[in-house]
């Protein structure tokens, strides 16, 4: 087996497929969610599992009559999405920098946001149940509307790919934007809140949780399911302008079929039947892996990145790692490393190499490898993937 449990002496175990032992931060982020009472049967943590905020990213937390927001993170339903295209690197050549610029030019990227509101976004039928939302998001419908379709800043990304038969791919990682960001910030707060009236004492002020049958709970788990759906069709919105781009330098715009399709999240939370029981599980970077699942876990700017095939490992709650996961802050790659060390380890990839995207620098990264190896029982490897294009938010 992969996994081996943590001592941790937790009234819930914790399961590790991280292969490595981890820092005493990392040991006390685990034992402060295993000690939770709701927590069901154990926690297990993914091979690129890290510090976090009240959780570990990279841990799926399954758990009876209660939620932890904070556990789900701010950006609610952030994931990936890949379509596989029918054509070939040899399409590509010369082309590289101008597939990027247009890339940047018609997604905005960071705080950016739409000037106008193309009609795939209109149509998205979320719209109809915004009214039904957190009264403190209310104000944020236009914004929301306007960033239907935009990438978003920190780790999200852009990357045109090819696969070891040379066969081209498209992949991006985003989320659900600031109306996401915003709906966590409100629930978090609520959930802390009652904490304190109730006199809960807690081990982390960020496990602040919901109980099931509450009204709270009821008004965050329609919340969390809208922005989710936001999130998964943001990423849509998106992938239909890239498509669409790289039709025009590779097929002169005649629009042409995926040969596989790929969305899936790896930051939410599901209600799901494990061991025999209703249980809800939340994948704090970690993504859903049954054997009907395809899944994308990406290395960082410089590495391979993988498209797999879920082996339904119910240890790990059906779930595998979702990237390679930091092994440096943003602000120690920026003290660490140089823009020389970033056009070094970005070499023949189409990208800024600029100090605006340092902290993104492949060395901030764990070996992707690695962390792949960590995981052959929970997922199977059906495609590997390289960039030849990267635009980073």
């Amino acid at each position: 087996m992969a996994y081996e449990p943590l001592s941790l002496s937790t009234p819930t175990p914790v399961l590790s497929w991280a292969g490595h032992p981890l820092a005493s931060d990392e040991l006390k982020m685990a034992k402060n969610v295993a000690s939770l009472p709701f927590v069901f049967k154990h926690v297990a943590l993914m091979p690129d599992v890290h510090l976090g905020k009240g959780a570990l990213v990279g841990s799926v937390i399954a758990t009876k009559d209660a939620v932890i927001p904070a556990a789900v993170g701010v950006d609610i339903g952030c994931g990936m999405a890949a379509v596989k295209m029918p054509f070939h690197a040899d399409q590509l050549e010369g082309k590289l920098k101008e597939i990027r610029l247009a890339i940047e030019a018609e997604i905005p990227v960071g705080f950016n946001q739409n000037k106008e509101v193309e009609k795939a976004a209109t149509n998205w039928q979320g719209w109809k149940d915004f009214k039904e939302l957190h009264v403190g998001v209310q104000r944020f419908e236009s914004r929301a509307l306007h960033q239907m379709g935009t990438l978003g800043g920190g780790n999200h990304f852009i990357e045109l790919c090819l696969d070891s038969e040379n066969s081209i791919w498209l992949m991006l990682h985003s989320g659900s934007r600031y109306i996401g960001n915003q709906l966590a910030q409100c629930h978090i707060s609520t959930a802390k809140e009652l904490m304190k009236l109730a006199g809960q004492k807690l081990p982390d002020p960020d496990l602040a949780y919901f109980v099931t049958e509450t009204p709270e709970f009821q008004h965050y788990w329609r919340d969390l399911q809208w922005a989710q759906n936001y999130a998964r069709y943001n990423r849509d919105v998106m992938m239909m302008r890239f498509k669409r781009i790289v039709e025009k330098y590779v097929a002169g715009g005649k629009p042409t079929k995926p040969l596989l399709t790929v969305n899936c999240h790896h930051n939410y939370a599901e209600k799901e039947i494990h061991f025999g029981e209703e249980v809800y599980v939340t994948r704090k970077g970690a993504v859903r892996a049954t054997t009907e699942d395809y899944g994308i876990i990406p290395g960082s700017m410089g590495a391979k990145s993988f498209i797999v095939k879920g082996k339904g490992n119910v240890h790990s709650y059906c779930s595998c790692s979702h990237g390679a996961g930091r092994k440096m802050s943003r602000t120690k790659a920026k003290k660490h490393f140089s823009v020389d060390d970033l056009v070094e380890q970005t070499k023949g990839i189409e990208c800024r190499k600029d100090v605006h995207v340092l902290d993104e620098i492949p060395g901030a990264y764990k070996s992707i490898e690695e962390v792949m190896n960590q995981q052959a029982d929970l997922v199977e490897i059906v495609a590997t993937l390289r960039q030849v294009v990267c635009v980073k938010g």
